[in-house]
This record gives C-alpha cells, structure tokens and sequence, in this order.
C-alpha cells in the first residue's frame, strides 16, 4: 500500500504450566515465559507501531506483595522501553536472588506464570497512553483484579454505555476499551461474590475462602453475560489477578487468533506463522480460533478449554487481512496473495494492448512483492501458451533461428523504483513534505525504453490516491514510458470499515471522490442531496442499520467510468505520460480468497448493524463537514 494504513491491532497470551524452575532446568533460564512474550511481540510490530502494553500475573506471592504487574508505552520503540524496564527491575535484585527461580517466581516483578502483550495503531486518534492496553481494573481481591486487551472496534458503545450504567454504574471514560473493562469488571465481580456465598455455605473461613474462590472461578460466565452485546471485530483477551485467562474471538471471524498449547506452554496470539516461529513448531499443530469461540485456562494451569461460547454468525473474515495487514510469511496467505495478482494478468493484458515484448513489470510498496510474483507467474504461464502456439500452428518447419527467437522471449521484471526509508522519516516532520514527497522513491534509470515501453506496478490497494498523486506518478513519469499502467491486487476501496482499521472518513476514499466529482459534472448533485436526505429520515429508524444508503452514489457508474476519474483526479498536470488503472474484481478477490469473505470495504455489505449505521452517519458528516468544498 503506497500509504500504509494503520490498522487492527496485535495481541500475544502466554501461559507457563509449569514451575519456572522447570525451564530453569531444561532450558537454562526461567526467564523462557518472558523471553517467549517479547519474541510473539517483536513478531508481530507490524501490526502496531503506535504504542504496545504488558501484562503479568504472578501465582505464588505472599500477601502484601504486587501480584499483578502492568507497563506499556508510546512510540515505535515501545517494545523495547518495555523491556527495559523490565530488566532494569530484574537487575535490581542480586545475582544469587535472580539466578534462584524459586525466588524469582516469589518476589521478582515480572517472573511470572501469566503473560499478556498488546501492539497498537492508534485507529480513533487517541493516542494518549491511558487509551494504551492492557486496561487495569485493580481490587483487594485477587480474583476481582482485571486486565483487559483486544484487537477490536466495537460499534455498539453506546448499548454497553447504557447497560452498565443502569445498574448505577458511573463510567469515568466512553471509550470503547473503558467501558469494556467497567463492563466485565462488574460481571467479573459478581460472579466472585457468588463464589464468596458458596464457600461460605461451605463452612470454610478467611483464606480458605479465597482459595475455594480462585479454584471455581469460571471466566465464561462473565463472558456469557457481556460478549452478546458487542457488535464488531475483536479478539478480546482477558488476565485476572488469580490466574485466570481467556480470548474471544467476534462470531463473525472479522478479527484473526490463533493458539498452540502442549504441556509446558499456552500461547495465542494474531498471526499463525508468529507462534510456529517463536515455538519452533509446524502449522499444523497450531490452530484458528473459531467465529464465537474462547479458550480459557483456569488458574492451575492445567484446564485449557477452547468452547463455543458465542452462536457463530456467518463468516465474514477480513479480507484486508490477507491482502495487507498479515504477515506474508503464513502459508496459505502467500498463496492467496500470489493467486490475486495471478489473477489480474487478463486486465493487464488488455491495459498494455497484449504488447509484452514492450512492457515492464515491477511492483510498489514492499507489501505488494507476492502478488508482484503471482502476476510474473500468471504473465509466463500466458507467453508460455502463445509461444506453444506458434510451434503448433506452423505451418512448416521454424528455422533454428525462428525457434531461438520464439524461446527469447520473456516477462519483463525490474526493480523500478526503491523507497528511501530516512527521507521518508524527514518529510514527515517537516512543513515542506508535500514539495519534497517526490523524493521518497529513488528510480532506477535505465530499466525501459522511453516512449516505447509500457510501465506496469502493482500494489496491494490503493486507498487515498495521496502517495500516488504527490510522488509516485510524478517519479515514475521521470522513466518517459509510454504508458503507465497502476495494479491494485485489492478492489476498489469505497467504504469505511468501522471494525478496527483507520478508514472512517468518506473523504479519505479517492473511489468516493471520484463518484462524487461524476455526479457534479454531470448534473446528477440531487443524488447526493437525495442520499443525505434518506439518510437523515432514517436516523431514528431500524432502517439507518439495515440499508447501506451510500451505495446510491455509486450505482450511476460502471467500475471503469471511475477508474477514468481516478486518473484525472491522481494524475499531476506537468504528466503527459498515459495513465492506465487496473482494479481486483470482487469475484477474483472471493476466488483467491475464499476463506475471508469479508468484504465491506469494497461492497458496502457489513456483517453487522452497527457498520451499517456507522456508514450512514460518516455520509452526513461528508455532506456537512466537506461537501461545501465542492
């Protein structure tokens, strides 16, 4: 993606279900839980930059010691200010204190059995450390002690706002994740009060009690009485004071988990491929979590149980997902990210006039390189088929040199254009980025013909238009083509996506903009007057959920009308260069992948009501906050 997107977070539990002299012995260090949670974290960066948190609980402590231990910072570099700190609080004790496990597993803060980790993109601007997971809920008792934190964006804020405070709760903060931890917090606390009734009725007294409790405390009961009322994409993990740990997967599959468990070890986290590194351990042993499931482990360590805990809804996986935001390295999306761009080879042909003597072929950004390797595949396979027809369709014996000529030729591939990574850090400081975004990728001269060669890039999607209006046509025009040809192995993206990555404004979508700027010049504005409108009148409806009003806009135009107006919108007035777009189809995106259906961005269909009503609403701020621009 030429402009990166910031997107759905990253999450990593940690288990140990063993004492920590256990892997003292056998792997030389009882540090093996801690060292484990900043690999899954370091992993799994790409999926947050802004800021990252970690959580821990620590079993056996004695009474007026810290049980439960929380650091999280800001920055790209939080990872390591976290570790730091924890290593700094380590080094605090003597060496004869931390070379004891049995010790560190008693005193030393952050030796502990219960691990939970947290990487963010800030998706609602809110940046602020104390919007930073994991979210503490603290309490006197162990079992009551919460630490709360999830991939998620939940659309139904409101319904659990009002929930909790009809049971005369006083929220101090609606954010999402807030409201959250004062939500299962509540159930969390009632079903420990249960609990307390029980053992009482039991006969048993003081610690006997809190023992009793922390023994029978089931995290799916609070589950059960909160998670019916989030609407959204999540992956909702949980840490208790006493020991207990959970992750909830949405019903709809939106948000990705995975989890791997043996007799040492439990471990979730995001990514497959992260757990199969950091373990050592083949794909196949790890496993998805299912559309409404939850794996809980309860505080021994000893019952790791993966149930249905929500009614699976239809699945709706994000395909973004496997098209960008997931680390390639997974096995079955580097297929289907190299089945998407295989994909396109009959489009390309056709932008190029089927000249591929004359093309050129390469791909920007970094993130694009499979399906730049599953176009080049599908463009042999087509000279392949062309060359085996000529062999079968002569007439009478080729040449030697005929044949040499015909076995020649080939797919044309070049490193075109090479980002420079310290200037890009620079211009985005700088009040001048704007003059100086040229300058972000360095060409390489020489690589085609000018004027005669066509220039095919391919990328994983194009959002904003803003890198390829401000830099990348400029550069790439600098090669004199004769034709520039932009691939994008993702469909057009004309909708926000309220679910957890940071596209929420109408404005931001240059398919949007380019629909809007054809209605205009064609006389067709009561459209967008008409759609506000409906809109408003169904605000106080179940009809602003149930239908998405702004595909009206788009309904007017065929998928190549607005690429047209997408050029002429993206394309600098000094380019005299051809500028050619080539979109993914929804039947090709459902065909390379067709495991993650979800495709609102592109459709406008969501999975939930709250999407749909988000949408509608992110119309009329268009239509009141900026189309007076037009």
């Amino acid at each position: 993606m030429m402009e990166p997107l910031k997107h759905e977070c990253g999450i990593a539990l940690i288990r140990l279900r063993k004492p920590l002299s256990y892997y003292q012995r056998k792997y030389g260090t009882w540090r093996y839980g801690l060292n484990k949670m900043y690999l899954l974290m370091e992993k799994q960066h790409n999926r947050g930059q802004d800021a990252a948190g970690l959580a821990c609980t620590k079993l056996l402590v004695p009474p007026g010691e810290e049980y439960m231990y929380r650091k999280r910072a800001l920055d790209n570099t939080a990872i390591s200010e976290i570790f730091a700190d924890v290593e700094q609080k380590i080094q605090g004790f003597t060496p004869e204190q931390i070379a004891d496990p049995d010790f560190a597993q008693a005193h030393i803060p952050y030796a502990a059995e219960c691990y939970m980790g947290y990487l963010r993109y800030d998706t609602q601007g809110k940046s602020s450390i104390e919007y930073v997971h994991p979210m503490l809920r603290r309490s006197n008792w162990r079992a009551k002690t919460l630490a709360l934190c999830g991939n998620f964006n939940l659309t139904s804020v409101d319904a659990i706002f009002e929930s909790i405070s009809s049971v005369g709760q006083h929220p101090r903060n609606t954010s999402d994740t807030h409201i959250l931890l004062e939500q299962m917090g509540h159930r969390l606390d009632r079903e420990v009060e249960r609990k307390f009734v029980e053992s009482k009725a039991k006969g048993l007294t003081e610690m006997d009690i809190t023992h009793d409790i922390e023994a029978r405390i089931d995290i799916k009961q609070p589950l059960k009485e909160c998670a019916p009322l989030w609407d959204g994409g999540y992956v909702m993990c949980g840490l208790t004071g006493s020991g207990e740990m959970f992750a909830l997967r949405d019903p709809w599959g939106i948000r990705p988990a995975f989890y791997y468990y043996d007799e040492e070890i439990v471990v979730v986290a995001s990514e497959r491929p992260v757990i199969q590194t950091v373990l050592n351990v083949k794909a196949r042993e790890v496993h998805e979590l299912q559309r409404g499931e939850v794996i809980t482990i309860d505080r021994s360590g000893e019952q790791v149980e993966v149930t249905q805990l929500l009614e699976p809804k239809e699945n709706k996986a994000c395909s973004f997902e496997r098209i960008y935001f997931s680390r390639g390295g997974d096995r079955d999306i580097y297929r289907e990210r190299k089945k998407l761009g295989e994909q396109l080879v009959p489009k390309i042909l056709e932008s190029v006039d089927y000249d591929l003597e004359h093309s050129v072929f390469s791909f920007i950004p970094n993130t694009a390189e499979v399906s730049y390797f599953g176009m080049l595949e599908g463009m042999d396979h087509y000279l392949n088929e062309q060359k085996t027809r000529i062999f079968l369709d002569a007439k009478q014996k080729l040449s030697e040199e005929e044949v040499r000529k015909v076995l020649s030729q080939r797919v044309r591939s070049e490193k075109v254009a090479i980002k420079d990574v310290k200037l890009r850090t620079f211009i985005s400081e700088d009040n001048s980025r704007k003059d100086l975004a040229g300058h972000v990728y360095d060409i390489t001269y020489g690589t085609i013909e000018p004027k005669v060669d066509n220039l095919v890039i391919i990328d994983d999607s194009i959002v904003r238009g803003t890198t390829l209006r401000e830099s990348i046509i400029g550069i790439l025009s600098r090669l004199d083509p004769k034709r520039i040809v932009i691939v994008s192995s993702a469909p057009q993206i004309r909708y926000p996506d309220h679910y957890g990555i940071a596209m929420n404004k109408m404005r931001e979508f240059i398919v949007f903009l380019a629909a809007i700027d054809l209605l205009l010049e064609r006389g067709m504005a009561s459209l967008i007057h008409d759609t506000y409108n409906n809109i408003l009148q169904a605000l106080d409806t179940d009809l602003i959920s149930e239908r998405n009003f702004v595909k009206d806009i788009y309904e007017p135009f065929t998928v190549e009308e607005l690429n047209e107006r997408i050029v002429k919108l993206l394309k600098p007035e000094e380019v005299k260069t051809e500028v050619k777009l080539v979109y993914q189809s929804i039947e090709g995106l459902h065909q390379a992948i067709p495991n993650s259906p979800g495709d609102w961005y592109f459709t406008g269909n969501y999975p939930t009501p709250g999407g749909t009503r988000l949408t509608n609403k992110a119309f009329i701020e268009f239509y009141e906050q900026d189309f007076r621009k037009y």
